[in-house]
């Protein structure tokens, strides 16, 4: 999958899907915010993440300390500072090289890691405003399949704030229903005598969640429901609440 080119076309979506509309509308996926807010954390979020790849860093970059991390007032120019954040992080890799070793927020990563963790964000952050606005939320079934893929890699390297997303001795499988995607369309969690690990197996786990990508992507990052995603839930419903409640991260 070529990340770098859907890193673009991502940023771009979520930028015009925003385009125009009322920014003060709150996002009930992001409890809290504005659109205005999701807008200036994924436009600064990719600048950050372009200034540690520039500059190498080994610790976390403030915030606060981002360059050029306040979009104009201007709406359009508002949405080329979006669009030319995501172009950084390209162009900070390119710079550096993809192996070089950054910081990550899971430890040291080479750089170009960073470019398929930002597709992700810019994606589910784009069903944030879908959701907000009451559009459809269509992306790419492959993409979709990846972005639950990288959930789980995160669920395994950062612990939710009450503990594990699946309780020692449980297991969670998910099966997108879509055709074509093989064995990268299943996914099975457990928690057994090695800790918290996933694989692309297919198996009976403890709960079964399935039904499309897209709506597994959307149902494992907590932005909609099973039921309003479209999809079947099968056996123990308490181990699927852990992960609602735990995959916090």
């Amino acid at each position: 999958m070529d990340f770098r080119a859907a890193l673009i076309s991502e940023t771009a979506a979520f930028g015009e899907l925003i385009r125009g509309v009322d920014d003060a509308l709150e996002v009930p996926t992001c409890p809290g915010w504005t659109l205005k807010q999701l807008f200036r954390h994924v436009g600064r979020g990719n600048r950050w993440c372009a200034q540690i790849i520039a500059e190498r860093r080994q610790e976390p970059l403030d915030p606060r300390e981002v360059t050029d991390g306040k979009p104009p007032e201007d709406p359009n120019a508002a949405i080329d500072w979006l669009n030319a954040g995501a172009q950084a992080i390209i162009n900070a890799v390119d710079q550096v090289g993809s192996d070089a070793r950054v910081w990550t927020f899971v430890g040291s990563k080479p750089a170009g890691w960073w470019v398929r963790r930002r597709v992700h964000e810019q994606t589910v952050h784009r069903a944030d405003a879908a959701l907000t606005l009451g559009v459809p939320f269509v992306l790419d079934t492959e993409l979709a399949a990846d972005g639950i893929s990288e959930t789980l890699d995160r669920a395994v390297l950062l612990t939710g704030r009450n503990g594990p997303a699946v309780l020692p001795g449980t297991s969670l499988h998910l099966h997108a229903t879509d055709e074509g995607l093989g064995p990268t369309g299943e996914w099975t969690m457990v928690n057994d005598e090695d800790g918290l690990n996933w694989s692309h197996t297919h198996g009976k786990g403890d709960v079964a969640v399935r039904g499309p990508a897209t709506g597994l992507l959307l149902a494992v990052n907590r932005r909609q429901s099973a039921a309003v995603a479209g999809l079947e839930l099968l056996g123990d419903s308490v181990v699927w609440q852990t992960w609602l409640d735990r995959a916090v991260f």
